[in-house]
């Protein structure tokens, strides 16, 4: 079975490059349940692969994409959309997705996280 290289973000962490092999269940194995492929904002050359019923699951929340939160770990992976399947991310990709996902990312999405908590509060509360 081929094998090919991408990132790993787990909630609160820093991205980590792994290797695993092509296959769905090493996928579903890795975000723990039934896989959703998504596509971030101006980049069609890689696949956001989560959990696709993380929020349902309670999973902790992980990072803000600019229009969802993911819930739980996910993995980054090239599109190989010639084939209908996934490839290696390049050397580029991997430094651009460690930078993306970096630190910082942690922190605005906790900010986001405790923005969208207080809003809700306010509105419940106050709205009576």
């Amino acid at each position: 079975m081929e094998r090919i290289k991408g990132l790993l973000i787990k909630p609160y962490e820093l991205p980590e490059e792994i290797e695993i092999e092509n296959t769905l269940e090493a996928k579903q194995e890795i975000v723990g349940g039934y896989i959703e492929c998504v596509y971030l904002p101006n980049d069609d050359s890689v696949v956001l692969i989560c959990n696709e019923e993380g929020k349902i699951n309670g999973m902790k929340l992980n990072r803000d994409i600019g229009h969802d939160i993911i819930a739980g770990p996910f993995l980054i992976l090239g599109d190989d959309y010639e084939n209908g399947d996934f490839k290696s991310l390049d050397d580029n990709q991997i430094l651009r997705y460690k930078m993306r996902f970096d630190k910082n990312s942690i922190v605005e999405t906790e900010n986001k996280i405790n923005a969208i908590r207080m809003s809700n509060f306010k509105s419940s509360n106050y709205e009576r």
